[in-house]
C-alpha cells in the first residue's frame, strides 16, 4: 500500500496530471502553440555578415545605442534651432543677421557656406540612421509579437512609448514641409529668398499652417519625452536612483522645446511678430536697383524733416 502510494505521488510531481489539482502536485506547462519554429526564428541571422564594427549595427543592441547617439544629436539640433529662432523677437534684422552669421562659420578659415553644409549633412546621416534603426527595431518586435500566444501586451507601456511609431512619421512629414516652406518657398506665395523673418510671418499668417505647425509640434514634444527618456536605457544608464532625474529631464526638454516653438505661430498670429507685410530684403534690392531714386527719396525726407518746426 505505501509502495503505491510513493509511486503515484512521485508521477504527479514528475509529470503533467489530467486530473484535478491537488495540493503540493507541480505541473509542466504545455509548450507554447504558436511558438516560432526554427525554420523561421524571431530574429534571423542577417544574410551578409559585415566586419567589425559594423557587425555591431546588425544586433538589436547596436540599433539602439545608434538610435540613442543619434538621437544626442537631432535633440541638440532641435534645442539649438529653436533658440536661433529666438531672434524673431529681435526684428527683421538681427534674424538676418544671425542667419548670415551660420553662412559664415569658420570665417576666413574656410569657404563660405563650407561648415554649415557640413551640418547639414552630418544631420541628414543621423535621421537617416535614426530613422533606418527605428524602423530595423520595428521589424524586431513585430516578430516578437508574433511568438506570443494571442500577442502581446503593453499594459505598463506610457502613452508617449505607445505613439512613437505614430509621432515619427509626423514629424518625418514634418520636416519636409518645413523646408518647402522656409526653405524652398514651395508652399509660401509670398516666400523671399534670404527673408527668413518675412517668410515666417507671412508663413505663419495663415491660420490652417499655424494649426499644422502646433500639431506638428505636440507631436515632436511627445516623441521628445519618451525619446530623451529612454535613450539612457538604450545607453545602460537604467538605476532606480537616478530614474526619477531621467524622467524630470525628459519632461523639461520636451516642454521647453514645445512652448518655445508653440511660441511663434501664437505671436504671429497675435501679430506681435510682424513685418506690415514689407520685406527688408525686397526693399534693399529696389535700392540697389536705383539707388538715385533712394537718394531722392532721403533727400526729399531730410528735407521735410529740417522744415518741420
Amino acid at each position: 500500500m505505501s509502495t503505491t502510494t510513493k509511486t503515484t505521488t512521485l508521477t504527479e510531481t514528475q509529470g503533467p496530471s489530467t486530473g484535478p489539482s491537488t495540493q503540493g502536485t507541480v505541473r509542466t506547462p504545455a509548450p507554447a502553440a504558436s511558438a516560432p519554429s526554427a525554420e523561421f526564428p524571431v530574429h534571423p541571422k542577417p544574410r551578409v555578415r559585415l566586419p567589425w564594427p559594423l557587425s555591431i549595427y546588425q544586433s538589436a543592441v547596436g540599433k539602439k545605442w545608434v538610435m540613442a547617439l543619434t538621437g544626442i544629436a537631432l535633440l541638440g539640433f532641435v534645442l539649438v534651432h529653436m533658440i536661433g529662432n529666438l531672434h524673431l523677437y529681435e526684428g527683421p534684422v538681427k534674424l538676418s543677421e544671425y542667419a548670415e552669421a551660420l553662412r559664415d562659420l569658420g570665417g576666413d578659415l574656410v569657404p563660405r557656406t563650407w561648415i554649415l553644409w557640413g551640418m547639414r549633412i552630418g544631420l541628414i546621416a543621423a535621421f537617416g540612421l535614426h530613422i533606418h534603426s527605428a524602423w530595423s527595431l520595428t521589424v524586431m518586435s513585430r516578430r516578437a509579437d508574433a511568438s506570443y500566444v494571442g500577442g502581446r501586451g503593453y499594459s505598463a507601456a506610457s502613452y508617449a512609448s505607445r505613439t512613437m511609431r505614430w509621432t515619427g512619421p509626423i514629424i518625418l512629414l514634418y520636416l519636409f514641409y518645413h523646408l518647402a516652406d522656409f526653405t524652398w518657398g514651395w508652399f509660401n506665395p509670398d516666400f523671399v529668398r534670404g527673408d527668413p523673418y518675412h517668410n515666417v510671418v507671412a508663413s505663419l499668417s495663415s491660420i490652417p499652417v499655424a494649426i499644422l505647425y502646433v500639431v506638428a509640434n505636440v507631436a515632436l514634444a511627445i516623441h521628445i519625452y519618451h525619446g530623451a527618456w529612454s535613450m539612457f536605457q538604450s545607453l545602460g544608464i537604467n538605476s532606480p536612483k537616478f530614474n526619477p532625474l531621467r524622467r524630470r529631464f525628459a519632461q523639461g526638454f520636451a516642454a521647453v522645446i514645445l512652448i518655445g516653438n508653440l511660441s511663434f505661430p501664437i505671436f504671429v498670429q497675435a501679430d506681435v511678430i510682424d513685418d506690415g507685410g514689407v520685406s527688408v530684403v525686397r526693399e534693399h534690392e529696389a535700392q540697389m536697383a536705383d539707388p538715385e531714386e533712394a537718394s531722392g527719396e532721403e533727400a526729399s525726407g531730410a528735407t521735410a524733416s529740417g522744415a518741420t518746426p
